[in-house]
């Protein structure tokens, strides 16, 4: 990113107000030598991961003590080792190769050099084979100091695009004006502050903003993706807005209706809900369980599937965000990223999500359910209404959740029977029960004397290696039980 004359003295101005030289910037007037800024580069860059900066800095022109601006005489643009620049040499001689910038500027007649420093993302950047790190204002080896090397290596495993930045240097205004900051309090539950720094310390606590200095900020792609008053304004999540698709019939032919919602999910979610239950079909038939006309699928189900949609998408796959397809018989939830758990073990196996920080948000504002449950609800749900179980898919780089609208017995293929069989035979695991032949037929309605129907469909998910024959003859554990 390109930085003018106006940004560069701001930022000078913002690193020398520290108070003292952090293990993230260096000061220096004139004393340059090759070797030691390739050693400097590789130690700003690894603490700049550890203290989780956005950069580091190794700025010339700056007496150490006082941090008064001198100027430099140093101009890495004329500096040559043999043949090579020193920015091609330094490139040559650092493993990973970084993006560090230098920018060579004039204040007040004085010659500034900043050596702006990205983080290690992959690995701890080494100089020479070697990976160095600040302490203090020493640079010494990083494996040296085995706690700091394996905190880096952490760092690195649990970086994500949520930490990423979706627009950077922002006023406390202008954040505020891209950011639903009144939704965000009255979601976490918090009393609006009376001073308007305390809104973006408060953000900043959620990791949805990012204080850089004293009046800088960044707002990270969670902030945005959450928050956005319009996704149009952040380019890192504009294309995972939510896009809900009507059709006329079963198949994709006739297109009735397509919305695609701009705001951040956070301030979207219960609207983004209501649209969907608005535009489903009511279940005319009145079951044994269900004394009223009711939507054909449990409110508790969509948001369930919904809410996983968003977050458990692969956020680094670009172009694509969730969709919502609603056919007359059936609704299609996908979204990008392969499943992290076998499709099978959606139902018992404690949650994995890419995005925990989303997920860990969403869960504090009552939009997922803790521990893995909501699934299970959901599942619950779908069996009260006595509809068709539901099927879990996994594609290349999308996983997609179909709900069916209630068929007859009659009506569902063996796949269908064999799922619902499978499905019914883990939620009663996880109820610490288990499936019988009489369990099965009150499910799929099916009337006691035609126990063998159930019979049959029990037997056939035996033979697809996903249900056996518990410790009791007459009970079914799953497979992997």
């Amino acid at each position: 990113m390109h930085i003018d004359q106006k940004q560069l003295e701001k930022l000078l101005k913002n690193l020398v107000s520290f108070s003292s030289e952090a293990e993230t910037i260096e000061f220096k007037k004139n004393n340059f030598n090759k070797e030691d800024i390739g050693k400097r580069i590789s130690a700003l860059s690894n603490s700049a991961n550890l203290y989780d900066n956005k950069n580091a800095y190794l700025v010339f022109g700056i007496q150490d003590k006082g941090h008064n601006i001198v100027g430099t005489t140093f101009s890495p643009n004329k500096e040559r080792v043999g043949n090579d620049q020193l920015w091609f040499w330094l490139s040559r001689h650092i493993n990973p190769r970084i993006d560090f910038r230098i920018h060579e500027f004039k204040y007040e007649s004085k010659n500034i050099v900043i050596f702006e420093i990205p983080p290690a993302v992959n690995q701890p950047v080494k100089f020479n084979n070697i990976a160095y790190i600040r302490v203090g204002s020493a640079t010494p080896k990083l494996n040296d100091y085995p706690e700091k090397e394996s905190k880096i290596w952490n760092n690195i495993n649990r970086k994500s695009f949520e930490k990423g930045i979706a627009k950077e240097n922002l006023t406390i205004t202008e954040v505020l004006n891209l950011l639903d900051y009144s939704k965000y309090f009255s979601l976490t539950k918090q009393e609006i502050p009376n001073e308007t720094n305390q809104f973006v310390e408060k953000m900043a606590q959620h990791g949805l903003v990012k204080k850089i200095f004293s009046d800088s900020y960044d707002v990270t792609n969670l902030g945005a993706i959450l928050f956005a008053k319009n996704l149009n304004d952040f380019p890192t999540v504009k294309r995972k807005s939510v896009r809900i698709v009507l059709y006329k019939g079963n198949t994709k032919v006739n297109r009735i209706k397509e919305q695609e919602g701009l705001l951040g999910y956070a301030i979207a979610f219960e609207d983004l809900l209501y649209y969907i239950n608005d535009k489903l079909p009511y279940n005319e038939e009145i079951s044994k369980s269900l004394r009223k006309e009711v939507k054909m699928y449990p409110e508790v189900a969509i948001r369930e599937f919904v809410a996983n949609a968003l977050i458990h998408q692969d956020l680094s796959i670009s172009g694509a965000g969730p969709m919502i397809e609603i056919f007359d018989n059936r609704i299609e939830i996908t979204n990008t990223g392969e499943p992290l758990i076998d499709t099978n073990r959606f139902i018992d196996h404690p949650p994995r999500s890419r995005n925990e920080d989303m997920a860990s948000f969403m869960r504090q504002i009552g939009v997922c359910e803790e521990g893995g449950t909501g699934i299970d609800r959901a599942l619950i749900s779908i069996a009260l209404y006595q509809l068709p179980a539901p099927s879990f898919e996994k594609y290349d780089n999308f996983t997609k959740v179909t709900l069916y609208a209630r068929k007859e017995l009659k009506d569902m293929t063996l796949e269908d029977k064999v799922r619902a069989c499978f499905q019914h035979c883990v939620l009663k695991y996880v109820e610490k029960l288990r499936m019988t032949n009489a369990t099965l037929r009150d499910r799929l309605s099916i009337g006691e004397k035609n126990y063998p129907a159930a019979s049959a469909i029990i037997k056939a998910t035996i033979e697809k290696g996903f249900i056996k024959k518990s410790e009791k003859s007459k009970e079914y554990i799953p497979i992997w039980a």
